[in-house]
């Protein structure tokens, strides 16, 4: 095989991807830090969220090798092959200081070949599968990785594809520009390669997560069964499911099996979910989930339409925009709450042993469409869980009032996106 032309043709259609108008990543800066001295820097994240491209750009100051083993042409390689991949990086490109290594997870027991490389190159490792630290690579090299999530493109990286300038937001002109522009990204969300080449890109993408993540790489015998799964997960969004409940709605026969099929879904990050917070921790073991769709375009195509439920596509982008600004600040977790008299808050964000903040959110535009039983469950949680950094994520209602001598802040959904992340 040669492993040369297939090497420097990816390397080229890598850099011609690059050439057309990419944008930075907000988590370029921390994943740069990573990779002062040799070290295995991983960036884990759903199929063709742009891990490749943060890759390149990581690497591209220096001398580097890159390969895709999510390539027909190398997908049956053997871990003992990947030396030679090593050695047509340096025919082709001599000494290099970085080595690129773009969907690991293809290839078997690559993790002794990765181990080695660290010892005295730079090494990022992508892969479509948050399991992929899991197993022998933690034995191998404990300690000695770090490992970032990429998502698709959040609200203010969009912004910045549309080259619009978010210092100027709050002018009346570019406000009703920017509703637009959310709108725009709600209904077709933040995959590049959807914001390029169109809504048809979606479909493609989640066959491809449910197949190649999926299918091949669990080798699933009732795939139809779990597709007819995730597709219920993905038009019941926002909802809460109970795994005995799943099993009626398949052919599955135990919820081992239906719990095992939503790992997998979670795992291709296809879809995230969300505890009950219960200071029991086996409450919050045996209570609902709630279920969120990694990006809300694919909700769009596959599920509900976004002018049938803008209110649920708000809180599907608040729930990823809250796992996003998670996978950069350390120590934060993300529940939802409910009390037994189905008192509901959206988002429970919890820092340490503290509750930092509360969130609920709602699609409202005035005061007058606000509903009390949103309120009152806040200001029911904010009691139990001694919390009152209280916000309500609205449509495009902005302002601070008290309830029950509490202060709840009322923040449009595009500032809340545009805005850095504070608690």
């Amino acid at each position: 095989m040669d492993f040369g032309s297939i090497i420097k043709e990816q390397r080229e259609e890598l850099e011609r991807i690059a050439k057309d108008g990419i944008i930075k990543r907000e988590s370029q800066e921390k994943a740069k830090q990573f990779l002062k001295h040799p070290n295995i820097l991983a960036i884990l994240g759903p199929r063709r969220c742009g891990k490749s491209i943060l890759s390149y750009l990581l690497a591209r100051e220096d001398s580097f090798g890159y390969v895709n083993f999510d390539d027909e042409r190398i997908a049956d390689i053997k871990a003992e092959d990947l030396n030679k991949i090593l050695q047509s990086f340096y025919e082709l490109y001599g000494e290099v200081k970085y080595i690129v290594l773009d969907e690991i997870q293809n290839i078997n027991k690559w993790e002794l070949f990765v181990n080695r490389l660290r010892r005295t190159k730079r090494v990022i490792v992508t892969g479509s599968n948050s399991n992929l630290l899991s197993g022998e690579l933690t034995t191998h090299i404990t300690g000695r990785y770090i490992h970032i999530n990429l998502f698709p493109f959040s609200f203010r990286e969009y912004l910045d594809l549309k080259q619009f300038n978010k210092a100027k937001a709050y002018s009346t002109k570019e406000n009703a520009q920017i509703i637009n522009f959310l709108k725009a990204y709600l209904e077709l969300g933040g995959f590049p390669e959807t914001n390029k080449f169109g809504k048809a890109m979606v479909s493609r993408i989640y066959e491809d997560i449910l197949t190649k993540d999926v299918l091949l790489r669990y080798k699933i015998k009732k795939f139809a069964e779990l597709k007819k799964l995730a597709k219920y997960l993905v038009t019941n969004f926002c909802d809460e499911i109970s795994y005995s409940r799943l099993v009626s709605l398949t052919d599955a026969k135990h919820i081992s099996t239906i719990s095992n099929w939503i790992s997998y879904l979670e795992n291709s990050f296809l879809i995230l979910k969300l505890e009950r917070f219960s200071f029991k921790l086996r409450q919050q073991f045996i209570a609902p989930k709630k279920i969120y769709c990694i990006d809300t375009g694919i909700v769009n195509a596959i599920g509900f339409k976004f002018s049938e439920n803008r209110g649920k596509f708000m809180e599907n982008c608040v729930a990823i925009e809250l796992q996003r600004q998670k996978s950069l600040e350390d120590g934060i977790e993300i529940y939802y709450w409910k009390d037994h008299q189905q008192n509901e808050v959206d988002f429970v964000v919890k820092k340490g042993k503290d509750i930092q903040q509360l969130i609920q959110v709602t699609c409202i535009s005035n005061k007058l469409e606000l509903k009390e039983r949103e309120i009152k469950s806040l200001y029911k949680a904010s009691k139990e869980l001694k919390c009152k950094n209280l916000v309500v994520i609205t449509w495009d209602y902005e302002s601070e009032e008290k309830f029950d001598n509490k202060k709840v802040k009322y923040v449009p959904l595009w500032k809340y996106l545009i805005q850095e992340f504070s608690l």
